[in-house]
């Protein structure tokens, strides 16, 4: 018996990294945890964080490192809006320990400023882990 599938997409403001109706099973990271998507799922829109989006077919499993944004998913539709997405591979492990080395020395006088020094390092930490793997 052949497994359910759904459409998913990963789009980005320059292009479309994804378009797939064979999904089934999608993992993001959430701002506040990994969420999984199956087939028939509960509409649902949530807030990204930086990480990596997995998403399996029945060719296999495939991830892209996506920065944030959102998804949202209705009948079967899997949309991720993000502003940037790539394959794991193409990510610099040494520009991202830079990028980590910067932002853990950013100077920190408002919300405003914790709040950007914590993005740029939940960024370059989700670009180290999985440029660590590929």
């Amino acid at each position: 018996m052949a497994a359910k599938t759904f459409h998913c997409s990963i789009v980005t403001p320059e292009r479309a990294v994804l378009e797939t109706d064979a999904a089934t099973f999608v993992a993001l990271p959430a701002w506040d945890g990994e969420i999984g998507f199956l087939v028939d799922r509960a509409p649902i829109i949530c807030k990204l964080a930086a990480g990596e989006a997995r998403v399996r077919t029945a060719e296999g499993e495939r991830g892209w490192y996506v920065d944030g944004g959102f998804a949202e998913m209705v009948d079967n539709r899997l949309t991720v809006l993000t502003e940037s997405a790539c394959d794991p591979e193409e990510l610099d492990r040494s520009a991202a320990r830079r990028a980590l080395d910067e932002a853990l020395s950013m100077p920190v006088h408002d919300e405003a400023e914790e709040s950007a020094r914590d993005r740029a390092q939940q960024r370059a930490r989700a670009q180290l882990r999985l440029a660590d793997r590929g």
